[in-house]
């Protein structure tokens, strides 16, 4: 397993194959991603990397995250992430993963925070059919229906669909195939959607459910 990376979500767009079939694909940004520290099992209990991109000055960052990188003696970065791996013998701290991190053709996973919708119903949030629109029904067309039953259970169990606040969530879409590597702009253009909006920070890793083509770090 190894390490992932960080990117920023630049929005959507659309290529074409040599046989003219369009494919929509998002623009992802890939800055330089600097090995901050490494973690090994007998120090820390688990193995990891801990990336860091965007760099910036410590008054822009809190004074916690600055002390850390202090202790380091590492630059300050704006966003830190780690990344579990199978070990971390290949791994240098100071060592900048990049956009040739991952190739053309191969099939990843992103994770990323899905837009926020607020205060959603039914219908919306879930998909619910709602009600009947005649025959009785009057003012409640939208309503999802019952959500409990008699004396027995005599509650609402927890996980209920019904209304309530719709996206704001941590989703990971997996299998996703990479279309295009363009290593001179930085830039991996992914084949379908990626959860976030435009500028959101996503995570990037090696599909779990696909074997890794072998790509170069």
């Amino acid at each position: 397993m190894r390490s992932g990376l960080m990117a920023t979500k630049l929005g959507m767009t659309q290529m074409f194959k040599e046989d003219g079939t369009q494919v929509p694909v998002t623009v992802l940004k890939v800055e330089p991603n600097v090995v901050v520290a490494l973690k090994n099992r007998d120090e820390h209990g688990y193995v990891a990397v801990q990336l860091g991109t965007n760099e910036t000055h410590d008054r822009k960052i809190k004074k916690p995250q600055s002390g850390y990188y202090k202790k380091l003696g590492s630059k300050n970065y704006r966003r830190l992430k780690e990344f579990r791996v199978d070990s971390t013998e290949n791994y240098v701290v100071g060592d900048v993963i990049g956009v040739t991190h991952f190739q053309p053709g191969q099939y990843i996973d992103i994770t990323g925070i899905t837009k926020g919708k607020g205060f959603a119903g039914g219908m919306k949030r879930h998909g619910f059919g709602g009600l009947r629109a005649s025959h009785g029904v009057s003012i409640t067309h939208r309503c999802h229906g019952s959500t409990g039953n008699r004396t027995q259970p005599g509650k609402v169990f927890k996980g209920k669909k019904m209304a309530g606040h719709m996206g704001d969530v941590q989703v990971t879409i997996q299998n996703l195939k990479i279309h295009l590597v363009d290593a001179e702009k930085g830039v991996i253009l992914v084949h379908g959607a990626v959860p976030g909006c435009k500028s959101g920070t996503v995570y990037v890793k090696d599909a779990i459910k696909k074997a890794a083509p072998g790509a170069s770090r």
